[in-house]
């Protein structure tokens, strides 16, 4: 449990520094200085250093280039699931280990309710070692998984600035509606299609986040029918946090652009297609293990 917590805090940590707009270069008057067509590498380099001008440069001008041949939404669809391709090839195999971690927590909450109010050195040898064999037997490193976090980030945090920096974006319209006015002003001004998008993206963040759980409580269900068990609902402690997550991004987006919800409802769209994609991969290989 606490390499869980452990995660989810580091995870936190990071999307604190993703949502953290102090960083992005402004001009005197604290205008975002946007990345267009005329912009180029040296002078990205040259002002403001290697991160933005190898990662933040390449996927704005992608963004610019992408907007006008299909429109703003297909331009971001494109490029966030390139972005998250990429993660996925750069941390497959830690990918893979962070969602067995979760879809074995069953096998390690019986050892842990076996080894309850235990606390001779003993038990906790014997708990401790049990948990290991899990470990072992499904071939899972506990420390990769939180290694993957800190190689994800930087892919995540350049799209994330690509997308508030690119002048595609921020002069972009979408159902005839301008990207650059937010969620609150929109509810303000009557203009509910800001709200709706805002909406689905706090519903889509939720689901994004919730997706493992459920996958861990399918395979749950189908362990406790094939051994004809009682089906007991597994805990979930970090459900509080979960939602401070969410709230916070919502307080956030609300008064942002609405490009910022449009991409986040986007992002978490193709970060559940991905859920589900190393899930398969990973019930594959852990049945063949079995």
């Amino acid at each position: 449990m606490n390499k869980k917590r452990l995660i989810l805090v580091l995870t936190l940590v990071g999307l604190l520094f993703l949502m953290s707009g102090c960083t992005i270069p402004t001009d005197d008057s604290g205008n975002i200085i946007f990345i267009t067509n005329d912009t180029t590498f040296e002078s990205i380099m040259n002002s403001e250093g290697l991160f933005s001008a190898i990662f933040v440069f390449p996927l704005a001008k992608l963004i610019n280039w992408l907007t006008p041949l299909t429109n703003v939404v297909v331009a971001i669809i494109l490029v966030t699931i390139l972005v998250n391709a990429l993660a996925l090839l750069l941390t497959f195999r830690s990918s893979m280990e962070s969602l067995k971690l979760q879809l074995i927590q069953p096998e390690l909450t019986r050892i842990q309710k076996k080894y309850e109010g235990k606390d001779d050195q003993t038990s906790r040898m014997r708990a401790a070692q049990e948990m290991q064999n899990v470990y072992k037997k499904h071939d899972i490193h506990p420390f990769r998984t939180i290694l993957s976090q800190f190689i994800q980030y930087p892919i995540l945090i350049a799209i994330y600035y690509a997308v508030r920096r690119s002048s595609a974006i921020a002069t972009a319209s979408f159902m005839g509606l301008s990207l650059e006015v937010t969620p609150l002003q929109g509810f303000q001004t009557g203009q509910y299609t800001y709200v709706v998008i805002f909406a689905l993206m706090i519903v889509a963040q939720i689901a994004a986040m919730k997706t493992p759980m459920f996958l861990q409580e399918q395979k749950l269900k189908r362990e406790s029918e094939i051994h004809h068990r009682r089906y007991d609902k597994p805990e979930n402690p970090m459900g509080g946090m979960m939602y401070a997550m969410v709230i916070f991004i919502g307080i956030l987006m609300i008064s942002w652009p609405s490009a910022m919800s449009l991409y986040y409802l986007i992002s978490s769209l193709v970060m559940i297609a991905k859920t589900l994609l190393v899930n398969k991969l990973t019930e594959k290989t852990m049945n063949k293990k079995a």
